[in-house]
C-alpha cells in the first residue's frame, strides 16, 4: 500500500493491487496455494497436448509481436 495508509493503488482501496507488496507476501494472489484450488484433481497433460498448447501460445505471441511492429512503424 502506498504510504501504508490502507488506500491501495491509486486510492482504490485494499485488495486492488497485484499482491507484490508485503501484504501479498511477494507473490501474486492468484498463484498461491489455496486460491483457485477447489479440491480439483490436477489435469495431467500428455506431451502432445502440451505441445499443441505451446504452439498455440507461440502463434498468439507472434501475432501480438506483428501488431506491435506495425504500430511502431506507424509511429515513425
Amino acid at each position: 500500500m502506498p504510504n501504508g495508509d490502507g488506500t491501495g493503488p491509486l486510492g482504490e482501496g485494499p485488495m486492488t493491487g497485484r499482491g507484490f507488496g508485503q501484504c501479498g507476501h511477494g507473490m501474486r494472489r492468484g498463484f498461491r496455494r489455496g486460491f483457485g484450488f477447489r479440491n480439483e484433481i490436477p489435469n495431467i497433460l500428455t506431451d502432445a497436448d502440451e505441445k499443441q498448447i505451446l504452439e498455440a501460445q507461440l502463434k498468439q505471441l507472434e501475432a501480438e509481436k506483428q501488431a506491435i511492429d506495425r504500430r511502431l512503424k506507424e509511429l515513425k
